[in-house]
């Protein structure tokens, strides 16, 4: 797996010592340490493999060239000989290059069925419309893309999805982009009251602020994690794949800010634990959206500050000036700018002034 694949890496890289060509596969590859491993290992080959029991071992393979820099993305490739891979929509026809779909395999080395389970065998093996008849295809249950050049790219599971206020959210697409990040070597996604918690390996030194900013410059709020924890090292399960029961509990990014300096950042402080309903020691300097908040709360917080400070923001304001201290200023901005001269109120005029109006103006 690619776990034990990392692992080795770290730990044993000696074990490649007599290793032609290395395969990493069976979870997302991670780009540092197959570039760690083609750099202290020279000339060896690495591919990254997918292909679930059903397929019997790979169905594809995609080589890794080394370079002088980790790639951003490592695709699962291309179909072996006699094996074949779809990548399909609801009704199963093909989705269009870049348009993630559900992943069906076929060909050589497909299994017959899962013994004594019928009814998934009939879920998961079904008719396959591209291949002869009595042909079948395997539902692998993955979603992936294929991208213009023929090389499929793994998106996560289906069956991971989640909804986040309405979102619907895969885990793998925020993997992905933490896995992006220079120092990050390894990721896991989970979920927590309703919010999204990472945990990252690093082999620098880079706060989880920075790391979490590096992910919110590419991907939608609700996809960006509310909680993130670098760890030594991810537990591992006895077979070598990730133990999501083992993870630590998950707490928001920590920062080393600032304590309030004035009574309205001290209020502002107090309002931001409130609507962000957490015990964690805040500070001025830290993120409305780094401990959970999103843009429903931000709608509470601009409520809550209304009523205990007679002052009248939009969500806009609290996106702008996302930390207790950025909001104070902003706010004595507000309170110091001249007011603006009120319009006078319109009146309603009646038809009847209206014509006696138009009259008088005829005569004269």
């Amino acid at each position: 797996s690619a776990s034990l694949f990392n692992y080795l890496v770290d730990e044993h890289p000696q074990a490649f010592d007599t290793v032609a060509v290395a395969f990493t596969g069976g979870e997302a590859a991670s780009p540092a340490h197959v570039h760690k491993l083609q750099q202290i290992k020279p000339g060896i080959r690495v591919a990254n493999g997918y292909g679930p029991a059903e397929s019997m071992g790979f169905t594809t393979t995609h080589p890794i060239e080394a370079g002088d820099e980790p790639r951003t993305l490592i695709p699962i490739g291309a179909p072996l000989v006699n094996k074949a891979a779809y990548v399909l929509d609801a009704h199963l026809k093909l989705c269009a290059p870049g348009v993630t779909g559900e992943l069906y395999l076929a060909g050589e080395g497909l299994a017959h069925g899962y013994l004594g389970r019928p009814d998934l065998t009939a879920t998961r093996f079904v008719p396959d419309p591209f291949g002869p008849v009595g042909s079948r295809l395997y539902r692998t249950g993955d979603l992936a893309h294929f991208d213009r050049h023929g090389r499929l790219h793994y998106d996560g599971r289906a069956d991971d999805q989640i909804k986040i206020r309405g979102f619907r959210v895969e885990p793998g697409e925020t993997e992905a982009a933490l896995l992006t990040h220079p120092d990050v070597t390894q990721a896991v996604v989970t979920v927590h009251h309703e919010q999204l918690a990472a945990y990252v390996v690093s082999d620098g030194d880079t706060h989880p602020q920075e790391i979490r900013r590096h992910v919110a410059e590419r991907l939608p709020e609700h996809l960006v994690p509310a909680h993130l924890m670098v760890l030594e090292r991810l537990p591992l399960t006895p077979n070598g794949k990730v133990d999501k029961r083992a993870l630590p509990e998950p707490g928001p990014v920590a920062s080393a800010g600032r304590a309030p300096r004035t009574p309205l950042e001290e209020t502002l402080l107090s309002l931001f634990a409130r609507t962000l309903d957490t015990t964690a020691d805040l500070t001025i300097d830290d993120d409305f959206f780094h401990h959970g908040g999103h843009s429903l709360l931000g709608a509470r917080l601009t409520n809550h500050i209304a009523g205990a400070l007679d002052v009248r923001l939009t969500i806009r304001d609290v996106f702008q000036h996302p930390t207790p201290a950025r909001l104070a200023e902003h706010i004595a901005s507000l309170k110091s700018a001249p007011a603006k001269k009120a319009r006078p109120a319109l009146r309603r005029r009646t038809s009847q002034t209206t014509t006696a109006t138009a009259t008088e103006r005829i005569s004269s």
